[in-house]
């Protein structure tokens, strides 16, 4: 195995010790870095890809063993080696039981040090090679329920995995129903952060007054109601991802401190003034154009150029007719097993009353429909008389003067709403649920469309 080159880290306060082990594992052909304290050596780690650490015990800042227990729970794959006093073994025990890969004594250890050094280090490849190849495999299937076989998809899955491996900040864009959540899930399940916590969070969903609170956590007495300390989102989040949807329903001032939060990596719980590390990575979405002038709250250019930093086109469900049959035969047989029932088929006319409807709420609604049909169907074949009234008849003859072609999406969503809204008879809650947006989206589009 080759390891020439690969990087080892000295933390040691005594200079001449330092400079010594230094020069042993250089002429090793290891690339050596070197600090007096902890504190140095924590941000070598920060910005170097470091296979081993060699710690003395007694240090100015931090004792050594509590430093290995730190060092293996924020690196598992980093090896460390222990120096210790001549003569007092159980500290290097403690060290190993605490993850360490051996230690040495000092004065002692010195003609030791490259062949356990070597050896350590081999244990930190091998152990690095081995979570790559889990890594691939787990990226593989976390795409896996994520279906369809036209291009539009090929290019939205080949560029999430390329960006899921990075700690790059993602922007998904796409019509609501489009899957934005199920692609954020799989961008983190394909990323290094896969253990960690995925938080999905609708920002709509939050009253505006309490979205500071939700996503950044609160103390004690620092507003009505604040009983005791809570943590936030971003708190929960730490070492994972958080998916923040609907971001166009952010407050003003949530958008100034989300972009501090990205640009120093720390939190301010509300009523107070420490500063809390995070390490989070954020995949944020939205179903409408941020930087337009129509929205009653601007957009901060700054924080849009922050999270746009990648962005990912998510394509409506007409634009990928090549993936309705894939979808449906899913959908039917994913509830058929719920319900527990036998489907073998579906009629022509149904399939073409499926084929010629706009879905303007994509595979949410095409999700909906097909679980509608199969509770009402009466025998294996899924029929025409299955389907929602809006597919009946003429079809939204209305719509249909000169085709679908040629009605633009603002109306075929306007005339989704206004069917929905009746469907629910005009209660606007009921309708946001069915529709799957935020109350506050739905009263936006209703000014947006005049239909206060």
């Amino acid at each position: 195995m080759d390891i020439q080159g690969k990087k080892i880290l000295i933390i040691e306060d005594e200079a001449s010790l330092r400079h010594l082990l230094s020069k042993i594992l250089g002429l090793e052909g290891f690339k050596v870095f070197a600090s007096e304290d902890v504190t140095g050596g924590r941000e070598i780690l920060r910005n170097e890809d470091i296979h081993l650490v060699i710690t003395d015990v007694m240090l100015p800042d931090t004792n050594g063993i509590e430093f290995t227990k730190e060092l293996k729970a924020t690196y598992p794959l980093v090896e460390v080696i222990v120096l210790t006093a001549f003569g007092n073994v159980k500290d290097g025990v403690r060290a190993m039981k605490l993850g360490a890969f051996d230690y040495l004594t000092k004065g002692d250890g010195d003609d030791k040090l490259p062949l356990v050094a070597s050896k350590a280090i081999e244990k930190a490849v091998l152990s690095r090679q081995l979570q790559e190849l889990e890594h691939r495999l787990e990226s593989k299937s976390s795409f896996a329920k994520i279906i369809g076989k036209s291009n539009a998809v090929h290019k939205m899955i080949e560029m999430s995995k390329k960006v899921a491996v990075t700690d790059t900040t993602v922007l998904l864009l796409g019509e609501t129903g489009t899957g934005k959540e199920l692609l954020a899930e799989a961008i983190h399940l394909a990323s290094r952060r896969r253990k960690g916590p995925f938080i999905a969070i609708n920002c709509a969903a939050i009253p505006k007054d309490l979205q500071e609170s939700e996503l950044f956590g609160h103390k004690k007495g620092s507003f009505t109601g604040a009983n005791s300390d809570k943590k936030g989102y971003f708190e929960v989040a730490d070492r994972g991802t958080i998916f923040l949807d609907e971001l166009g329903e952010m407050s003003a001032d949530l958008q100034a401190k989300l972009l501090r939060a990205l640009e120093n990596r720390t939190i301010n719980r509300v009523g107070d003034t420490t500063p809390i590390a995070i390490d989070v990575r954020i995949v944020a979405a939205t179903n409408r154009e941020l930087l337009s002038d129509s929205r009653d709250v601007e957009f901060r250019k700054d924080l849009y150029y922050r999270l746009s930093t990648f962005t990912i086109d998510l394509p409506a469900l007409r634009e990928r007719p090549d993936d309705m049959d894939l979808l449906t035969v899913h959908f039917v047989k994913v509830n058929a097993d719920k319900l527990n029932k036998t489907i073998s088929g579906m009629s022509k006319e149904f399939l073409d009353r499926l084929k010629s409807h706009p879905w303007p709420g994509n595979i949410r609604e095409l999700k909906n429909v097909i679980e509608r049909a199969v509770i009402l169907a009466e025998g294996e074949e899924l029929t025409v008389d299955t389907l929602p009234n809006e597919f009946l008849g003429n079809m939204h003859h209305e719509n249909h003067v000169a085709g679908y072609d040629s009605i633009d999406l603002k109306t075929v969503e306007k005339n989704h709403i206004l069917k929905i809204l009746e469907q629910a008879e005009g209660n606007k809650s009921q309708a946001a649920k069915l529709l799957d947006i935020g109350l506050a989206t739905l009263y936006r589009k209703l000014k947006e469309y005049g239909l206060e």
